[in-house]
């Protein structure tokens, strides 16, 4: 006890709190989510397509793209990445696709210092200024939907992962999710759902091996083609 150190850990026989198996928050369909998309290129504010990009194809939290700056931009190992600082003030480093990197730059044109994201008055947008822009979106990209908010997008890109057959860890890792029940609770469809979806549902876990490729240790091969 001289080191404050107790002999049993307090937190032995604590558990998760009871939470629902499904996520209360719906995501957007694949349809609307490229409405989204095409709604924020075509808007006369630079900064939507941005906020867009970094909620729907990066997956980050409002908190997250609102409080990224300019200078958290940069490069590892020939990759352009974002410096973000997630729950528990963890820091982390996400990788910025060509598409989302694109929408960066359009944003942050000529400015060196400062967010990446601004609201109309030109100071850093928050997220009551990001959900008017996002609703406003909506609006104008046709989408019936009583009251979208920004985590809509980052439902609907964990959810399209799982749904295109990515293994779960992998989605956990990448959506930062402490526990992988977390993620699972996305793996839902939305109530909007159209008759466009192409896998089954619910989808089955691990997902079901494809005949035309073989493992060979970590590597995944094509498996030859016999002749008949």
């Amino acid at each position: 006890m001289l080191d404050d150190i107790l002999p049993h850990s307090p937190s032995e026989h604590v558990r998760r709190p009871s939470v629902p198996a499904e996520s209360p928050t719906l995501g957007f369909t694949h349809l609307q989510s490229g409405a989204m998309l095409t709604a924020a290129w075509e808007s006369a504010n630079s900064y939507d397509f941005a906020l867009v990009a970094m909620l729907g194809l990066l997956g980050l939290r409002i908190f997250e793209a609102t409080s990224a700056g300019i200078a958290d931009l940069g490069e590892e190992h020939g990759h352009r990445v974002l410096r973000v600082c997630g729950k528990g003030t963890k820091i982390v480093l996400v990788p910025l696709p060509p598409a989302v990197g694109r929408a960066i730059d359009r944003a942050v044109a000529a400015r060196i210092r400062g967010p990446i994201l601004l609201n109309t008055r030109g100071a850093r947008m928050d997220r009551h200024a990001a959900t008017r822009r996002l609703r406003h979106l909506a609006e104008a990209a046709g989408i019936q939907i009583a009251r979208a908010h920004p985590h809509m997008l980052r439902h609907t890109w964990v959810t399209t992962m799982l749904d295109a057959g990515a293994d779960l860890r992998d989605v956990q890792i990448a959506a930062r999710h402490a526990d992988p029940r977390t993620t699972m609770r996305y793996d839902r469809p939305a109530t909007t759902w159209t008759a466009t979806r192409t896998t089954s549902w619910p989808p089955t876990w691990p997902p079901a091996p494809d005949p035309t490729y073989v493992f060979r240790g970590s590597c995944r091969e094509r498996r030859p083609t016999l002749p008949k």
